[in-house]
């Protein structure tokens, strides 16, 4: 059997990056997979790459920071397969307008605070309910190393992802009992395309990470564990994947 087998998930941002790693590795694992996305042909390529290769997706257009956009992502993942077990929460990212609280533009930094930690508060109030009918799921998160360590010039991204740590180990803590899990992943660096275009090899990172940046991959797999019930007595947990920065 595959790790998913029987499982569906809903996987925010899953047009690109992180998300759409994410979406292949579930569905590979026999996942049902909604990818929901702000871009809907992104959504859709993802889903059909899914599909053409004989798993079972669906695409969802949404906007994690829109209350009814949300509803609809939640309704399509429970018209399309009965029920949601897993929920990855993907969507977000930091922008070059961040920085330091002083100097940081505030109207980038409630940007980043409505989509990064109100979108993960939003898509967790609406995928909870449908979790408690069924009997329990996980609840994946994701933060950032920034939100683990001092870093600077982000502070918005900081603040954000510093939300989302804390508020899932407040739902771990409330859920727990009803057989939902809830854990945090807090990748480094991590090279989607987006990244990678301006993070080349002479980029001190490369030094601070002793392994090296993640790609996606790397951190679907960590995603595939918490999914999965290899991971059943894992609640509350803030795993970094960081290639070691963090000691370094």
């Amino acid at each position: 059997m595959s790790r998913l087998d029987g499982k569906s998930a809903l996987i925010t941002g899953g047009g690109n990056g992180i998300g759409r790693a994410a979406a292949l590795r579930f569905a590979g694992e026999g996942a049902r997979v909604v990818v929901a996305d702000y871009n809907p042909e992104f959504a859709e390529k993802v889903a059909g790459e899914i599909t053409d290769t004989g798993g079972s997706a669906v695409a969802a257009a949404g906007d994690v920071s829109d209350e009814a956009s949300v509803d609809a992502m939640v309704k399509t993942a429970v018209d399309a397969f009965g029920a949601i077990d897993v929920l990855m929460n993907s969507a977000g990212g930091g922008s070059t307008k961040d920085g330091p609280v002083t100097e940081l533009e505030l109207d980038e930094f409630w940007r980043t605070i409505r989509v990064d930690l109100f979108g993960t508060l939003l898509c967790c109030r609406r995928v909870i309910p449908e979790m408690l009918k069924s009997g329990g799921g996980s609840i994946i998160n994701i933060a950032s190393l920034r939100a683990v360590i001092g870093t600077h010039g982000a502070d918005a991204y900081t603040a954000s992802k510093g939300g989302v740590l804390a508020m899932t180990r407040a739902m771990a803590m409330q859920w727990a009992r009803d057989g939902i899990r809830a854990n945090v992943m807090a990748p480094g660096v991590v090279l989607t395309e987006r990244v990678a275009a301006f993070i080349k090899e002479d980029n001190p990172i490369y030094q601070k990470s002793l392994l090296g940046p993640s790609d996606p991959e790397d951190v679907a797999n960590l995603a595939l564990y918490l999914a999965s019930d290899e991971s059943r007595k894992v609640t509350g947990a803030v795993m970094r994947l960081d290639g070691g920065a963090s000691i370094y």
